[in-house]
């Protein structure tokens, strides 16, 4: 046996990123290592090499361990479609749908997925490295609970909280977490990191000081606040927190639309992470008027999230940014909003409404999931991507632009993924600053997408090696 469970106080603790540093400071020291989830909730996932669609963070942590990207690594994965459902991912594929009344008590089947893949991962690698999901302090879902808790006892692995300091309250929700657990859970908390920590220690040290003695849970580390790291989240409360990258020429402002049901948030981390980029979220009407480009995202319950559009006057602020030549560019979801016809007995089971009406374009769901790894080009720049989606949208004019359409300064593809193709994206960045009379131009010793992840996850472990104690948590993970 060799793993560890790393789970957090709250939801965007940073356990995810914590992982990923920590597959990625192992793997450094020449371990065969794996990162696991049982369960992810999220909208923002990825599609393997082999086909199978995986949480975004599993598949970071992958990279971060240099392991090939599978299902086996996420074998559950929950994509929430309303407030009261969620559409499953089953070992990478479409598994059905999960209704709110069945959380607690309806995923036997998911469980025993999750415990065959966990139990596969340990038997081929040095060590797993798995992470927990919200805060496995919730104890009316813990008779169901196969992701912190369950995952833990049922594996003998010794847990580490992760605490957000940044939030505030760390020292009591470590505590509580402690506290309110029962006993057999309790023997299984062997520790707890303290994450995002700003400021002077020595401040923080009596607290800690406190909290072991009461606990006897020891501290494994504080780690810092780090500016740099804040690609590839899972999580819709990190959503859009970009830190500006200074250019040297120009600036271009992208409004990203805060979609309820927003999914893939993660293609704007490549825009916002260009030099000389201001890319905020919002959902007012008057900055779709004022920014140089105006992007619909994707979105897990296209309809619906229209119908939000509508409700906000976000629709007919888009309309007149259209008719007055503004830029908008819809990926997946938000491509299928800017359509004609959208025909869907599938998601929303609401048959055939109107759409944006702003490119030349019909939709029709699916009950078949298209998944998969397209490629192409633009004006003779590679560009690769991928697709998840059910809604197929057939363009019947405009130009054709990456499985998509363009007519004027409206864009529309199905790809995720496309803008993190760096020549492609700095080449359509250019060609848009013209348009809108932006003096904006790519840094020539900018790093590239790819290279900045790398650099993030090997910052990761830099920070890990210095500010926690490694060797304590191997040894707690192999005794």
């Amino acid at each position: 046996m060799a793993g560890i469970l790393v789970a957090g106080t709250s939801s965007d603790a940073g356990k995810s990123l914590i992982v990923a540093g920590l597959c990625r400071a192992f793997a450094r020291r020449g371990l065969k290592v794996a990162p696991f989830k049982a369960q992810n909730m999220s909208n923002n996932s990825m599609v393997c090499p082999d086909g199978s669609e995986i949480g975004r963070a599993q598949y970071l942590q992958a990279q971060a361990a240099g392991v090939e990207p599978s299902a086996v690594l996420n074998p559950v994965l929950l994509k929430p479609g309303t407030d009261r459902r969620a559409f499953v991912v089953l070992r990478g594929q479409p598994g059905g749908v999960l209704e709110a009344g069945q959380y607690a008590t309806g995923r036997t089947q998911l469980a025993q997925a999750a415990y065959d893949c966990y139990a596969e991962l340990e038997a081929g690698y040095d060590l797993v490295i798995a992470e927990g999901a919200g805060s496995p302090a919730e104890i009316n879902l813990r008779a169901g609970d196969y992701v912190n808790f369950g995952l833990a006892s049922r594996f003998g692995l010794p847990v580490v909280l992760v605490g957000d300091i940044d939030r505030g309250g760390v020292l009591a929700s470590i505590y509580g977490h402690w506290a309110i657990v029962d006993d057999a859970d309790r023997s299984l908390l062997a520790g707890y990191l303290i994450n995002k920590f700003r400021g002077d220690q020595s401040v923080l040290d009596p607290g800690l000081v406190e909290l072991t003695a009461r606990t006897g849970l020891p501290c494994f580390g504080v780690v810092p606040w780090l500016d740099q790291v804040w690609l590839d989240s899972e999580d819709a409360l990190a959503f859009a927190k970009w830190p500006r990258q200074p250019g040297r020429a120009g600036s271009l402002r992208v409004a990203a639309i805060r979609f309820p049901r927003i999914s893939n948030a993660t293609d704007l981390d490549a825009l916002a992470a260009e030099p000389g980029l201001d890319v905020f979220v919002t959902a007012n009407p008057s900055d779709l008027a004022t920014a140089d480009l105006v992007v619909l995202p994707g979105s897990r319950s296209t309809l619906a999230d229209l119908d939000w559009l509508h409700r906000l006057g976000l629709a007919d602020a888009l309309v007149a940014r259209a008719a007055a030549g503004g830029p908008i560019l819809g990926i997946c979801g938000g491509y299928q909003m800017l359509t004609e016809l959208i025909d869907d007995p599938i998601e929303s089971a609401r048959g055939t409404e109107p759409g944006l009406g702003l490119l030349p374009a019909r939709v029709r769901f699916s009950a078949e999931k298209q998944l998969g790894r397209p490629s192409g080009s633009w004006q003779g720049h590679p560009v690769t991507g991928y697709e998840i989606h059910h809604g197929v949208v057939e363009p019947t004019g405009g130009e054709a632009f990456l499985d998509g359409v363009r007519v004027g300064n409206t864009w529309g593809t199905i790809w995720h993924g496309a803008f993190e193709n760096d020549d492609f994206r700095r080449a359509w960045l250019t060609e848009l600053a013209g348009t809108v009379g932006s003096d904006w131009q790519p840094v020539a010793d900018q790093p590239g997408y790819a290279e900045r992840r790398t650099q993030m996850l090997d910052h990761l472990a830099d920070a890990l090696e210095e500010h926690a104690d490694l060797d304590a948590l191997l040894h707690l993970a192999r005794p």
